[in-house]
């Protein structure tokens, strides 16, 4: 089993967090299992950026985002190279570690 690592955010998970996730899962729903309350707002149907997420270790292991996925990053706030949506991401054997952004398209979440 895979096992994720969320980089603290002051708002969902102040401490980080750690958790084990069934390989096949998407990371969203995983977050969500894991009481890690990120946002959703299309209910991970790939139609919104609100669950976008930065993969800082393991992202090499993913499969490469999709045309949908990419066409939605293009309206997430702070996208970088490791850039996801957590709604199209499939757990695979490797471990990741993803930073949440401070804000979503919903609203802005401050320090």
């Amino acid at each position: 089993m895979p096992r994720v690592r969320i980089l603290p955010h002051p708002d969902l998970c102040p401490e980080g967090r750690d958790f084990e996730a069934r390989r096949g899962a998407s990371l969203c729903e995983s977050l969500l299992a894991s009481d890690v309350a990120i946002e959703h707002a299309c209910e991970m149907v790939a139609a919104c950026a609100t669950c976008h997420v930065h993969v800082r270790e393991g992202g090499a292991s993913l499969a490469p985002p999709d045309d949908e996925e990419n066409d939605q990053l293009d309206n997430a706030w702070g996208i970088d190279a490791q850039s996801r949506l957590a709604c199209c991401v499939k757990l695979r054997d490797t471990d990741l570690t993803i930073e949440i952004p401070l804000h979503t398209r919903n609203h802005a979440r401050e320090r």
